[in-house]
């Protein structure tokens, strides 16, 4: 327990970060209806200029559910003036950063082949991190995980999975190396991902949003996968359909 004296030495962002912290720790004991010490949170609230809070200790679930909700809005005001907002279930490490010793990784890696929107290569970046990828292969091409909306979108993970820029012919050199099975694209045409057999370990190949996977690295490819639909478009976004991927490649591997 971190105490006043020591916020008191900290920088202003950092104590706020540490605060905020403490406050959704505090609220993950009050949902369980464990005892909160609400005289120490008192004590530190005024460091990040919010009002004590004027409580009874709670008796009853409906008292432990209301102090949670109170300290959940407390957390998530102090991230909001920090610009970083991550959601209660996420892993933190003690400088406030996604934690990446949480994280279950597989021997997989994704290419992504000339994704142009910095939007969907952060989504992209957001369900990796979730479903164990180990590695993500931009083609030179793609929008930079480092540019900001990439950044905005992946909210935070981008830090937290590993990614190199390659040439679409280092790709072609690096696909050969996998054995038959190993690489997939995800393409119209292919088999239903519902069905289909995922490798244990492996590449999985997402083309662009206009071209989809050039002739080159699709021919490296020796499976592939498609989504099903029944809707009047004839293909989903290419964040959407990573993630409905991943979690398959996830969950049946």
């Amino acid at each position: 327990m971190l105490t006043v004296k020591k916020l008191l030495t900290l920088r202003e962002r950092t104590r706020i970060r540490k605060i905020s912290m403490i406050l959704a720790e505090n609220a993950h004991k009050a949902r369980l209806m464990q005892d909160v010490d609400l005289s120490y949170i008192n004590s530190i609230l005024p460091l990040a200029g919010l009002n004590t809070i004027n409580v009874e200790k709670p008796q009853t679930q409906d008292d432990f559910k209301s102090l949670a909700f109170r300290l959940e809005d407390y957390s998530q005001a102090l991230l909001s003036r920090l610009g970083a907002e991550p959601s209660d279930w996420d892993f933190t490490d003690d400088s406030g950063d996604l934690d990446i010793s949480k994280r279950t990784i597989q021997d997989k890696i994704m290419v992504l082949d000339r994704l142009r929107s910095p939007y969907n290569v952060g989504a992209v970046f957001r369900s990796a991190d979730s479903f164990g990828i180990k590695k993500i292969i931009l083609v030179e091409g793609s929008a930079s995980p480092e540019h900001q909306r990439a950044r905005r979108t992946s909210r935070g993970t981008t830090a937290t999975v590993e990614w190199v820029f390659m040439s679409e012919e280092e790709v072609v050199k690096l696909l050969k190396t996998y054995e038959k099975g190993e690489v997939m694209a995800l393409e119209l045409g292919g088999e239903d991902i519902n069905t289909c057999s995922f490798p244990k370990r492996g590449a999985i190949v997402l083309g662009s949003e206009e071209f989809g996977i050039s002739p080159e690295i699709l021919s490296c490819c020796t499976g592939r996968i498609t989504i099903p639909m029944a809707g009047t478009k004839g293909s989903l976004n290419v964040s959407v359909a990573a993630g409905i991927l991943l979690q398959a490649w996830f969950s049946r591997s």
